[in-house]
C-alpha cells in the first residue's frame, strides 16, 4: 500500500504542476489576446479554444487531486455528530459514489471525444476530441484517487486531512 500510495502521490503531483502550467499559459493567452485585440486592433483567432482547452485541464486535474487530498467540498454537519465507525462508512459511500463519477466521465468523455475526433477545430487546426481529453484525463484520475482512498481506509490508514480517522477506531 505504501509503494501504491507513493507512486500515485507522484501522480497527483505532477498532475498539480500539469494544471497549474495550464492556469498560468490560459493567463497568458487571455491577457495576449487583450493586448491584441484593443492595444493592437488585431485578434488571436486561436487564444479563445486554447484558453478552453488548458481551462478544461485544469479544472479537472485540480478536483482530482482535490478529492485525493480531502479538499473537496462536502456536507458535514451529519458527519460531525456520528461515531467514527458510522463516519467512515459514509466516506467509503461517498468515495464509491465519487468513483462511479470518475468512471462514467471516462466511459461518457470517451464517447465524446470519439463523436468529436474527425472534426478540425477551425482556429487551430487539430482535432475536436482534444476538447474532451480533460474529461477523460481527470476521471481516470478520479477513479485511481477514490480507489486509493477506499484501499487505504480498508487497510486502517488516514484519507484525508480533515474529519477521516484510521478504520480501527
Amino acid at each position: 500500500m505504501e509503494r501504491v500510495a507513493r507512486v500515485l502521490g507522484h501522480v497527483a503531483t505532477a498532475a498539480l504542476w500539469v494544471a497549474g502550467t495550464a492556469l498560468v499559459l490560459m493567463t497568458g493567452v487571455i491577457a495576449a489576446q487583450v493586448v491584441f485585440r484593443y492595444g493592437l486592433n488585431s485578434s488571436l483567432i486561436w487564444s479563445e479554444p486554447f484558453a478552453v482547452i488548458l481551462m478544461g485541464w485544469f479544472i479537472f486535474l485540480g478536483a482530482a487531486v482535490g478529492i485525493r487530498e480531502g479538499y473537496h467540498l462536502s456536507f458535514d454537519i451529519l458527519i460531525i455528530l456520528l461515531p467514527p465507525r458510522a463516519k467512515l462508512w459514509l466516506f467509503s459511500i461517498s468515495d464509491i459514489a465519487v468513483t462511479g463519477f470518475g468512471v462514467g466521465m471516462v466511459w461518457f468523455g470517451s464517447q465524446l471525444a470519439g463523436s468529436a475526433w474527425d472534426i478540425k477545430l477551425p482556429s487551430i487546426g487539430i482535432s475536436g476530441a482534444i476538447d474532451f481529453a480533460p474529461i477523460v484525463g481527470g476521471g481516470v484520475l478520479i477513479v485511481l484517487f477514490s480507489l486509493e482512498r477506499l484501499a487505504r481506509r480498508a487497510a486502517g490508514l488516514p484519507t484525508q486531512r480533515f474529519g477521516d480517522a484510521p478504520a480501527e477506531v
